[in-house]
């Protein structure tokens, strides 16, 4: 953690706190309303929030010390402790509760059957990442052989997806919202299936840290997930359009209405978690998803990768 810095205006200081976001996605309205919202402040701290663009990226800042805080799939630090690493990183408050990806298909489909994508190229996410290996646990699932039935397409970077589609690349697309809406909008795709329905609960999006960090801060930590909390209440008992209106600032040249009809699609979808407590079910759900993919090299204990203490108390209070 930096050091304490003016908060300007009401001469209290606020602790500076640095968190890496692995993409800017609507699918994380919580950590921006707790940002817009004020309920970091409330709590003397001042996050510094930066976009990463990547699992592999978020992960490398936080391991060398250039963030604090990172939002991540949790699956990221099984691969930490995979490497044998003296400082584990670890999961303490929990964002997202589903797979946040949509199946976008070119022309509307009304009864769609993940069938359809048999014979068909999708384009996917990058190997070993949890959109990836949730893709390929539904296809399983539905008696579909990932790169036999399904032609999957890795090779374009994540911010390029949506482009590559809308100009022809791939019959089908998984992608994260506004993408879908965006493409909807223009006439270029149509969103007809989820992953995060058919995949179950998983600690999608997580925030974590450095072991010996959380050990180092307790009480930032415990103010952080603080924040977190009253956000998620936020965003459960508040309507799309008001949701909309404090995230919209992070969605820059975004149809409002647009951001509205998002957040509404992942209320619908229960995809945001009502508390940040990460509970071992949801965690065996993950490791069962990426034994499945053959990512879970060796089993890891839930005990030495979550600590529940600061979502815990959260949630109590």
């Amino acid at each position: 953690m930096t050091a304490c810095s003016p908060s300007g205006g009401d001469g209290s200081d606020l602790q500076e706190v640095r968190v890496s976001e692995v993409i800017r996605s609507i699918f994380y309205a919580p950590q921006y309303v707790a940002i817009e919202k004020g309920y970091f402040k409330e709590e003397g701290l001042n996050v510094l929030l930066d976009t990463a663009w990547g699992g592999d990226k978020a992960m490398t800042r936080l391991l060398a010390d250039q963030t604090d805080v990172a939002l991540i799939g949790a699956e990221t630090t099984v691969y930490v402790q995979q490497q044998g690493a003296a400082d584990p990183v670890v999961n303490f408050a929990q964002v997202t509760q589903r797979d946040g990806s949509f199946v976008i298909a070119r022309n509307k489909i009304d009864n769609w059957d993940w069938s359809m994508l048999k014979g068909k190229s999708l384009i996917g996410s990058r190997k070993g990442s949890m959109p990836e290996m949730v893709s390929e646990y539904v296809q399983k699932q539905n008696g579909l052989q990932p790169f036999t039935d399904v032609n999957i397409i890795q090779n374009i970077s994540f911010d390029n997806q949506a482009t590559a589609f809308a100009s022809g690349t791939g019959d089908f697309l998984q992608a994260f919202e506004p993408s879908g809406a965006i493409l909807e909008k223009a006439g270029q795709g149509h969103v007809v299936a989820s992953f995060g329905e058919d995949s179950g609960k998983l600690p999608y999006t997580v925030f974590m840290a450095k072991a010996s960090t959380i050990k180092s801060e307790p009480e930032t930590f415990q103010k952080f997930t603080n924040a977190v909390q009253k956000a998620q209440n936020f965003v459960h008992s508040s309507t799309p359009e008001e949701v909309a209106k404090v995230i919209l600032p992070y969605f820059e040249g975004v149809d409002p209405e647009i951001v509205a009809a998002v957040v509404k699609r992942y209320q619908e979808s229960d995809g945001w978690a009502k508390d940040p407590v990460i509970d071992q079910e949801e965690f065996d759900n993950m490791k069962k998803i990426m034994k499945d993919a053959g990512e879970l090299k060796a089993d890891v204990k839930y005990e030495d990768l979550v600590n529940t203490t600061f979502a815990e108390k959260a949630q109590a209070n």
